[in-house]
């Protein structure tokens, strides 16, 4: 199942339904650049995240960390961290996600011991997932055998899929990272999540770094030192960035016209934000309208 659009609320938090039949989980394949966005934008949710590359190569973003991975490897993402992915080198990458929700990994007895703190832990955004080492390959062989049990549904296969989650767990907890509590990385991931939030809230009204950084209970130059380090970016950089990818979904809507659009997103000038649309897309708001309207 190729998911094209999932569905953000105002805190990033995806609203995608992470249900598969009776189960709290969500296991589909997905191929980046057939997102909206032409990438899987930033956002976070509540669910573990394991992912296998089966065609191409990606960049994720988890947090402000940066990882590439190819064809074969994968990812564990942790619960709440924000992450995108973009493709990499047009490779026209593919890959399998597995969302869990963390309660259901194990069973209740054993996860305040065995799961609960991995929630918690500040030093484990992600954890890349190797073929050529033992625990990593069980990991991803697992992924894709859940992935063929809910394709196929054969009997029983729900208990076959809880087997495979615990040997998943399993195998992550041999890796054996020591788990490390920061007060001070759970703030900055909370202050981060606050400015997002803000902007995605009042992206069509004028916007001042001072509003951003008032979001955070950050000073200026600090709200600037956090997008620079987390988002490669600057805050304002950023708010023109998500007005423009807000913009294509109204681009594609028949009755729209390019002025309408550039000020329902946030620009007071028609002229600006075809300027901005051309350096981000490399194309103008027409031609990309056209194409889509076709």
């Amino acid at each position: 199942m190729q998911i094209i659009d999932f569905m953000i609320d105002q805190n990033l938090r995806e609203l995608t339904e992470h249900r598969t039949m009776v189960l709290p989980i969500a296991c589909y394949e997905t191929v980046i650049n057939q997102n909206v966005n032409g990438y899987i934008p930033l956002h976070w949710h509540d669910e573990f995240q394991f992912v296998l590359v089966i065609n191409g190569e990606a960049d994720f973003q988890i947090n402000e960390e940066k990882v590439t991975v190819q064809e074969g490897e994968g990812l564990f993402i942790n619960s709440s961290c924000l992450h995108s992915a973009e493709d990499k080198n047009d490779s026209g990458c593919a890959y399998i996600c597995l969302n869990i929700a963390p309660g259901f990994v194990l069973p209740q007895e054993l996860y305040a011991i065995y799961v609960k703190p991995y929630t918690e832990a500040t030093n484990i955004p992600y954890i890349k997932l190797i073929h050529a080492e033992g625990w990593g390959f069980n990991i991803l062989d697992s992924i894709r055998k859940i992935h063929q049990l809910i394709k196929e549904t054969p009997s029983c296969y729900q208990i076959d899929i809880s087997f495979h989650l615990n040997l998943i767990w399993k195998n992550l907890m041999m890796h054996g990272i020591q788990l490390e509590f920061e007060q001070a990385e759970m703030m900055k991931s909370q202050r981060m999540k606050h400015m997002l939030d803000w902007i995605h809230v009042h992206y069509a009204e004028k916007i001042l770094l001072d509003d951003i950084a008032n979001a955070g209970q950050l000073s200026r130059s600090e709200c600037c030192r956090y997008f620079k380090r987390i988002l490669k970016t600057t805050p304002l950089n950023y708010v023109t960035h998500y007005r423009i990818q807000k913009s294509l979904i109204l681009l594609k809507q028949p009755e729209s016209n390019i002025t309408d659009v550039a000020y329902s997103v946030g620009f007071n000038s028609t002229s600006y934000y075809i300027e901005r649309f051309r350096k981000t897309m490399d194309t103008t708001p027409l031609v990309y309208k056209k194409l889509h309207m076709s």
